[in-house]
Protein backbone atom coordinates (compact mmCIF):
# COMPACT_ATOMS: atom_id res chain seq x y z
CA UNK A 1 0.00 0.00 0.00
CA UNK A 2 1.43 3.89 -0.87
CA UNK A 3 1.25 6.51 1.09
CA UNK A 4 -1.26 8.23 -1.27
CA UNK A 5 -3.55 5.35 -1.00
CA UNK A 6 -2.83 5.25 3.17
CA UNK A 7 -4.16 9.14 3.05
CA UNK A 8 -7.03 8.52 1.20
CA UNK A 9 -7.79 5.43 3.34
CA UNK A 10 -7.17 7.91 7.07
CA UNK A 11 -9.33 11.08 5.01
CA UNK A 12 -11.89 8.58 3.71
CA UNK A 13 -12.22 7.59 7.25
CA UNK A 14 -12.26 10.51 9.19
CA UNK A 15 -15.47 12.00 6.59
CA UNK A 16 -16.84 9.00 7.10
CA UNK A 17 -16.42 8.73 3.25
CA UNK A 18 -14.90 5.62 3.17
CA UNK A 19 -16.53 2.30 1.56
CA UNK A 20 -17.78 -0.06 3.96
CA UNK A 21 -16.14 -2.73 1.88
CA UNK A 22 -12.67 -0.89 2.11
CA UNK A 23 -12.98 -1.41 5.71
CA UNK A 24 -10.77 -4.05 6.32
CA UNK A 25 -7.99 -5.47 8.51
CA UNK A 26 -5.26 -3.64 6.93
CA UNK A 27 -7.45 -0.43 6.86
CA UNK A 28 -7.79 -0.41 10.48
CA UNK A 29 -4.00 -0.29 10.83
CA UNK A 30 -3.32 1.87 7.77
CA UNK A 31 -5.35 4.17 9.48
CA UNK A 32 -4.15 3.79 12.75
CA UNK A 33 -0.51 3.76 11.61
CA UNK A 34 -1.51 7.54 9.78
CA UNK A 35 -3.62 9.04 12.59
CA UNK A 36 -0.21 8.38 14.47
CA UNK A 37 2.55 9.66 12.18
CA UNK A 38 -0.09 12.03 10.30
CA UNK A 39 -2.73 13.38 12.82
CA UNK A 40 -0.81 15.27 15.60
CA UNK A 41 -4.23 16.97 16.36
CA UNK A 42 -5.59 13.35 16.96
CA UNK A 43 -5.05 11.40 20.22
CA UNK A 44 -5.55 8.14 18.94
CA UNK A 45 -6.65 6.28 21.88
CA UNK A 46 -8.69 8.95 23.11
CA UNK A 47 -10.34 9.88 19.65
CA UNK A 48 -10.53 6.56 17.68
CA UNK A 49 -13.21 5.13 19.52
CA UNK A 50 -15.85 7.61 18.75
CA UNK A 51 -14.21 7.85 15.03
CA UNK A 52 -14.97 4.38 14.97
CA UNK A 53 -18.31 4.03 16.16
CA UNK A 54 -19.25 7.42 13.75
CA UNK A 55 -17.83 5.49 11.11
CA UNK A 56 -19.71 2.50 11.74
CA UNK A 57 -22.65 4.08 11.68
CA UNK A 58 -22.05 6.46 8.49
CA UNK A 59 -21.88 3.00 6.57
CA UNK A 60 -25.16 1.38 8.18
CA UNK A 61 -23.34 -0.91 11.25
CA UNK A 62 -24.49 -1.21 14.53
CA UNK A 63 -22.28 -0.62 17.54
CA UNK A 64 -23.43 -3.10 19.82
CA UNK A 65 -22.77 -5.75 22.60
CA UNK A 66 -22.00 -8.59 19.45
CA UNK A 67 -20.80 -6.04 16.19
CA UNK A 68 -19.51 -2.90 15.66
CA UNK A 69 -17.02 -1.52 17.67
CA UNK A 70 -14.73 -3.06 19.85
CA UNK A 71 -12.56 -1.44 22.60
CA UNK A 72 -10.20 -3.78 23.37
CA UNK A 73 -9.16 -4.50 19.72
CA UNK A 74 -9.04 -0.97 19.39
CA UNK A 75 -7.03 -0.37 22.18
CA UNK A 76 -4.58 -3.64 21.85
CA UNK A 77 -4.00 -2.35 17.87
CA UNK A 78 -2.84 0.72 18.90
CA UNK A 79 -0.54 -0.24 21.54
CA UNK A 80 0.73 -3.12 18.85
CA UNK A 81 1.26 -0.43 16.18
CA UNK A 82 2.94 2.19 18.83
CA UNK A 83 5.00 -0.91 19.33
CA UNK A 84 6.10 -1.54 16.19
CA UNK A 85 6.53 2.25 15.32
CA UNK A 86 8.97 2.29 18.75
CA UNK A 87 11.51 -0.04 16.48
CA UNK A 88 11.45 1.93 13.28
CA UNK A 89 12.97 5.01 11.99
CA UNK A 90 11.62 8.36 13.53
CA UNK A 91 10.75 9.34 9.80
CA UNK A 92 9.42 6.36 8.69
CA UNK A 93 6.05 6.70 6.21
CA UNK A 94 2.72 5.16 6.56
CA UNK A 95 3.59 3.06 3.60
CA UNK A 96 6.70 1.81 5.01
CA UNK A 97 5.57 1.40 8.52
CA UNK A 98 2.40 -0.26 7.09
CA UNK A 99 4.40 -3.29 5.35
CA UNK A 100 6.51 -3.47 8.60
CA UNK A 101 3.54 -4.21 10.52
CA UNK A 102 1.64 -6.58 7.49
CA UNK A 103 4.88 -8.31 7.58
CA UNK A 104 5.10 -9.16 11.18
CA UNK A 105 2.04 -10.99 13.11
CA UNK A 106 0.18 -8.05 13.12
CA UNK A 107 -1.02 -8.92 9.70
CA UNK A 108 -3.07 -11.69 10.47
CA UNK A 109 -6.29 -10.92 11.16
CA UNK A 110 -5.82 -13.15 14.27
CA UNK A 111 -3.12 -12.13 16.39
CA UNK A 112 -5.04 -10.85 19.15
CA UNK A 113 -6.17 -14.58 20.22
CA UNK A 114 -2.02 -14.77 20.98
CA UNK A 115 -3.17 -13.02 23.97
CA UNK A 116 -6.69 -13.69 25.01
CA UNK A 117 -9.22 -16.57 24.66
CA UNK A 118 -11.44 -16.29 22.08
CA UNK A 119 -14.25 -16.49 24.89
CA UNK A 120 -13.00 -13.29 26.45
CA UNK A 121 -12.07 -10.95 23.37
CA UNK A 122 -15.49 -11.79 22.04
CA UNK A 123 -17.30 -11.27 25.65
CA UNK A 124 -19.41 -8.22 25.94
CA UNK A 125 -17.58 -6.50 28.59
CA UNK A 126 -14.54 -6.75 26.11
CA UNK A 127 -16.11 -4.86 23.63
CA UNK A 128 -17.80 -2.58 25.80
CA UNK A 129 -14.08 -1.85 27.79
CA UNK A 130 -10.73 -2.56 27.83
CA UNK A 131 -10.09 -6.08 29.53
CA UNK A 132 -6.81 -7.40 30.00
CA UNK A 133 -5.22 -10.75 28.00
CA UNK A 134 -6.48 -13.59 29.53
CA UNK A 135 -3.44 -15.97 27.56
CA UNK A 136 -0.06 -13.90 27.81
CA UNK A 137 0.21 -9.95 28.76
CA UNK A 138 1.16 -7.77 25.19
CA UNK A 139 4.68 -6.72 24.97
CA UNK A 140 5.64 -3.22 26.50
Amino acid sequence: MTDDEIDMLGTGFCACTLPKAHWTHGAHFATALWLILRRPDVDAEIDMPGMIRRYNESVGGVNSDTSGYHETITQASLHMARQLLAGLPADVTPAAAYAALMASPLGDKDWPFAYWTRETLMSPAARRAWVAPDRTPLPT
